[in-house]
């Protein structure tokens, strides 16, 4: 891992948000964060809660960062990556998380030789359970490969992928939280139609994901195995997964991750 003085941040949005967060509460110095945010009322937000430098320019604070982290989205890449190239040298290390957008075309933006790393996390990171893919681009080494994770294990879980993955990364956890609140809306939907009220509908719905989701990280089986255990004979649960079956959920969940992935690759012009 390669020490680092200052971070930069090229966009205060809230994965940029997410990051500095999980970042002081890691313990590292909010004195030696940096953000460039156009926006003056989020710059104030920004320097009012955690206490970092803000600033207008990019520029500015690419001069001063080892790290800089590009956290804008894909469709403003072009016109902020010129501003950038200006001041970036070889001692600097970018790290990406614009969607769609791969590390050739970052580097081609900084001379063609940098070292960048591309990362897809996903907004539960602003809990500090995001999840978040990493790879290297034509120029990173492995130390920059694990500077990149370290950054992203204050927010969540990484794994390494390659550069060919990470549209299937977008369009699996990048993507992903956003079935997952439709799927929470929807159960807890069904529970009013039976009589709850909405509060304890959404409670109920709400837990009952995130303690699924919790066994199976914890108990290391496989989800079909663990729906099995649920399904008694003739009972409740497995008319319930007949019907979810009937109507598509499975089938549409996995287009959903396939039109995601899709939707990544024009982005990035592939």
């Amino acid at each position: 891992m390669i020490p680092i003085k200052k971070i930069g941040f090229i966009g205060g949005g809230n994965m940029g948000e997410a990051l500095i967060k999980g970042l002081i509460k890691g313990a590292f110095p909010a004195a030696d964060i940096l953000v460039a945010e156009p926006v003056e009322r989020r710059r104030l937000q920004l320097v009012e809660r955690y206490g970092i430098d803000a600033r207008p320019a990019a520029a500015e604070v690419v001069a001063t960062s080892e790290v800089v982290v590009l956290a804008i989205k894909p469709q403003i890449v072009p016109l902020v990556m010129p501003e950038i190239a200006e001041v970036f040298d070889e001692s600097k290390l970018l790290v990406s998380i614009a969607a769609g957008v791969t590390s050739q075309t970052l580097e081609d933006y900084l001379s063609g030789s940098a070292r960048v790393i591309r990362v897809m996390p996903n907004t539960p990171a602003l809990v500090g359970a995001g999840a978040t893919a990493i790879c290297c681009g034509r120029h990173a080494s492995e130390n920059d490969l694990l500077t990149a994770r370290h950054l992203f294990e204050a927010v969540g879980i990484v794994r390494v992928a390659s550069e060919g993955q990470m549209d299937a990364v977008t369009g699996l956890s990048g993507s992903g939280p956003a079935y997952v609140y439709t799927v929470i809306e929807a159960m807890a939907a069904g529970g009013v139609q039976q009589g709850l009220t909405m509060d304890v509908a959404l409670a109920l719905a709400a837990q009952t994901v995130l303690g699924a989701a919790k066994l199976v990280q914890e108990s290391g089986e496989h989800p079909a195995l663990l729906r099995d255990k649920v399904c008694s004979p003739g009972g409740t649960t497995i008319a319930a997964v007949k019907a979810l079956e009937e109507k598509g959920l499975r089938a549409a969940l996995m287009e959903a991750v396939s039109q995601a992935a899709q939707r990544s690759k024009e982005l990035g012009g592939k």
